[in-house]
């Protein structure tokens, strides 16, 4: 199976306590690749999840601790990685956060925590285990941006425009990282089944959606993941600086 090729990978996951973070990660351990678990908070329930995988897939996982609002969280998250493994193969941006707020609303509080959270600190993350990889003359970068980054999306200026900026940092990524053998590449998911989706989504508004998607459904987070660890594997060794929508055949009218 293509995903073969996965196995023994050293992955940095970030933001996979839940959601698609957490779908990616399974996911990758199911595959044999090895990662590094960054999240804010350490739970007890997570330890726990993290047991499990480990026992089941014979797998090699490492919690950090990282907070993506402060940039030191990001340098000692990245001293903490490089003691144990300096060998980094990919590198999944996929933490952030999302708020309801219209454009005339939105504070400049507001738009310097989601930028730091959702575009500053994953560039600085990047450039440091870029630096690896770069020495190593190999290694594959994943960004998790949105189609609202694309299309934007009432309500939401400030994810929209943080997404929208990952997009753009992945075309010139792809083309800079390219002579050290790095490719970089993003994912846009539409609507998606996880607790930040629907903690900020109204019922009436996640009806009134899928009514426009083609399959009549919301994604779940391994239809999300899947493509990911594709992005990640051999198979897709010829894509770089793309930008994978998976929305279901989101109707834009």
């Amino acid at each position: 199976m293509y995903l073969d090729s996965l196995k023994n990978k050293n992955v940095i996951i970030t933001g996979c306590s839940k959601g698609i973070g957490r779908a990616t990660l399974e996911d990758f351990s199911k595959y044999g690749a090895n990662s590094f678990a960054c999240v804010r908070t350490v739970t007890s329930e997570f330890k726990k999840f993290i047991s499990n995988l480990k026992k089941k897939y014979k797998v090699n996982i490492q919690i950090i601790k990282l907070d993506l609002s402060k940039t030191s969280s990001v340098t000692n998250c990245v001293n903490e990685i490089y003691k144990i493994n300096k060998n980094i193969d990919i590198l999944v941006n996929n933490a952030g956060i999302l708020f309801n707020s219209l454009f005339q609303m939105t504070s400049e509080k507001q738009l310097k925590e989601i930028f730091q959270i959702n575009y500053f600190s994953q560039v600085f993350l990047t450039q440091a285990i870029s630096r690896g990889m770069a020495k190593n003359k190999k290694g594959n970068i994943i960004f998790v941006s949105s189609t609202s980054g694309l299309n934007g999306d009432h309500g939401r200026f400030a994810y929209s425009s943080t997404k929208s900026a990952v997009l753009n940092t992945v075309k010139t990524l792809s083309k800079e990282l390219s002579n050290y053998n790095i490719r970089v590449n993003a994912i846009s998911p539409g609507l998606t089944k996880t607790d930040l989706m629907l903690k900020n989504t109204r019922d009436e508004i996640i009806k009134s959606e899928i009514e426009k998607i083609s399959l009549k459904r919301i994604a779940n987070t391994h239809e999300i993941s899947s493509v990911i660890l594709f992005l990640a594997s051999e198979k897709s060794s010829y894509i770089n600086g793309q930008n994978i929508i998976v929305d279901g055949g989101y109707l834009w009218i």
